[in-house]
């Protein structure tokens, strides 16, 4: 599996939105998946909490499992848990497509980052994180890294070769309904200025009055929940979001 390259025309690889199925109604969720694709979403974006990392539990393996069955969409695994090598397998026997991981999880804890200034094995990285990226991708799922808020974006560069996809947390994980920290957009405009065909996603606080800000800083990949579900027309959010990035892209490559 590979995702779509940037094309010429364009400072950063295609846009996609995907709408956080944490907002949508559990009740009606192949359905609500369904839904969103119907209505231009590229992705659906999977957020899994263990109640242990953040304070919140929510979706696992069996659900993508169980979606699986019902819809061919890219699904966008977001493991917000402590011991992320523990559950690759599972979520790859689920059939998700992309499997993103907390650097803090998989580091050991912030003690681990705090030892040196690109993790404690310094520039090279910490050989258990590579060590991840390397099964997740090798039982057939992209790979992305992600980390919190407070955590230095600095610390991601030995991996960022690696993997498929960059998350920014553009809140505190734990709760959908958030509002979005602007001062995230400066880890967006440091990968995008380095990596021009890096997926750069944003999750949290995304709505129509907050996307030129991730648009403008380099995003290409849009995680929405409440925006999107809560709307009286989701289209027209999704569209409105891709907009925005699709103008941003374009006139960053024309600078």
């Amino acid at each position: 599996m590979q995702l779509p390259r940037r094309t010429e025309g364009r400072d950063r690889p295609p846009t996609a939105i995907s709408p956080s199925i944490l907002s949508s109604d559990f009740a009606r969720l192949a359905d609500e998946c369904e839904r969103m694709v119907r209505l231009g979403a590229d992705w659906l974006h999977v957020a899994v909490m263990d109640g242990h990392f953040v304070p919140n539990l929510t979706l696992g393996a069996p659900i993508v499992k169980s979606l699986r069955r019902h819809t061919p969409a890219f699904l966008d695994v977001h493991l917000m848990v402590t011991n992320p090598a523990q559950w690759f397998q599972d979520f790859a026997a689920a059939d998700a497509s992309m499997y993103t991981f907390h650097l803090e999880a998989a580091a050991g804890g912030a003690d681990a980052l705090r030892a040196g200034p690109a993790g404690a094995a310094g520039e090279a990285g910490i050989p258990a994180v590579h060590d991840l990226i390397a099964a997740v991708k090798a039982a057939g799922m992209l790979c992305g890294i992600t980390v919190k808020p407070n955590t230095p974006v600095e610390l991601l560069l030995p991996y960022v070769q690696s993997v498929d996809m960059v998350l920014v947390m553009t809140v505190e994980p734990g709760f959908g309904g958030q509002s979005f920290m602007p001062a995230m957009m400066d880890k967006v405009r440091f990968l995008r200025s380095r990596f021009p065909d890096l997926y750069i996603e944003v999750d949290g606080g995304l709505a129509p009055d907050t996307i030129q800000q991730a648009a403008a800083a380099g995003a290409n990949a849009i995680v929405a929940g409440s925006a999107i579900f809560g709307a009286a027309d989701p289209r027209a959010v999704i569209q409105q979001l891709r907009a925005a990035v699709d103008a941003a892209a374009v006139a960053g490559a024309a600078q």
